[in-house]
């Protein structure tokens, strides 16, 4: 296992980095992204959203570049996807006001709301177009809090709606001021994005997606039922439009926070089915991250491994070049939110030898 701090908090005028996301360039360029917040820890005020990449399979890395600074106000919540057709990468995020609260905008006595926006990158992650709004088509006017990801998107690889980017996204409806999951999608190579399927109940919001052997979508979701410390998965088996009941994953605990899901390998390409999960596992506090693998599209997770023992929250996966696996997550011994780390190894570290990558 190899370990390499990419944000630390208090460093190149950022009083805490956060959120972070990590996704693959076509040529394999690693591109690590997070929110660089500017006066504090808190999910609101001067947030900027950045990006470090690797062109050597994460060995090394360049030095962190600002993708969009909207003054004072809140850039954030990443959500890249890569076109593997195109080559183009997309990063969907959320604005809103660095003088608005979460809790104003939920009870809709903010001065403005959350906003929806995407950029495109067709250089490798190098430049970056203006951010462009799509708020009007992705979320409905009666939608108060929302949020894209925050981790990476997919693109479905496989039958009738195959090449569609799908985002995962949450959101909060103005009447009930109910959570629900939903996704946001395109079929034209990122040129316009709508509005897909919202999850059929409640208290559940920031989510994952990955696309399954049989071709359905599975969202992987955080839940909001304090009673109940597990997430909570749903099946979409029309390219994310609907999504069918929301089951509990007892395995998958959380002490209500953000978690990774991603295909590691497809039996019809490698030698097995294998997905991977992370999260901090712990019902009680954000800690322990821990990293599992299903072989059975995540109906039971037959391996587990630690780690970061301390205080850890947010991260995402990858699999890197030469088929390491990578997750990028907070970290700290005091608090969470004291770095973001890329935690680096094969699948032989993960296994304890038992399985290797083919």
């Amino acid at each position: 296992m190899k370990q390499i701090d990419l944000y630390i908090s208090g460093s190149e005028g950022y009083h805490t980095y956060r959120i972070p996301a990590l996704v693959l360039s076509k040529k394999g360029t690693v591109l690590a992204f997070c929110e660089g917040r500017k006066t504090g820890r808190g999910d609101t005020g001067d947030i900027d959203m950045l990006v470090r990449r690797s062109e050597d399979g994460g060995k090394s890395w360049g030095k962190q570049q600002v993708i969009w600074n909207d003054t004072a106000n809140v850039c954030g919540n990443p959500c890249p996807v890569l076109d593997k057709e195109t080559g183009v990468i997309w990063l969907l995020m959320t604005w809103n006001l660095g003088t608005d609260y979460e809790n104003e905008i939920i009870t809709q006595i903010s001065d403005d709301t959350r906003r929806v926006f995407v950029t495109s990158s067709h250089d490798d992650g190098l430049t970056w177009e203006m951010p462009k709004e799509i708020t009007t088509t992705v979320k409905k006017p009666e939608w108060t809090w929302y949020a894209t990801g925050p981790c990476k998107g997919i693109q479905i690889h496989k039958g009738e709606y195959k090449d569609r980017l799908i985002i995962p996204c949450d959101h909060i409806e103005a009447d009930t001021l109910k959570y629900y999951s939903h996704v946001i999608y395109s079929d034209d190579h990122g040129l316009s994005w709508k509005l897909g399927g919202r999850t059929p109940f409640d208290q559940v919001n920031e989510c994952q997606a990955v696309e399954l052997a049989n071709g359905s979508i599975m969202l992987n979701m955080r839940n909001f039922d304090r009673s109940k410390n597990t997430r909570v998965v749903s099946i979409s088996n029309d390219g994310g439009l609907t999504w069918g009941p929301l089951k509990r994953d007892l395995t998958l605990i959380e002490p209500i926070c953000q978690g990774s899901i991603i295909r590691y390998t497809n039996a019809t390409h490698q030698d097995r089915d294998r997905i991977l999960f992370s999260n901090p596992a712990s019902t009680t506090d954000r800690a322990k991250m821990t990293i599992r693998l299903s072989y059975d599209e995540g109906e039971s997770w037959v391996i587990s491994k630690l780690i970061h023992e301390g205080p850890s929250a947010y991260s995402d996966l990858a699999v890197l070049p030469e088929g390491e696996i990578a997750c990028f997550h907070e970290c700290g011994k005091a608090h969470p939110y004291e770095k973001i780390t890329l935690t680096s190894f094969d699948l032989s570290w993960l296994t304890d030898g038992e399985d290797v990558f083919k």
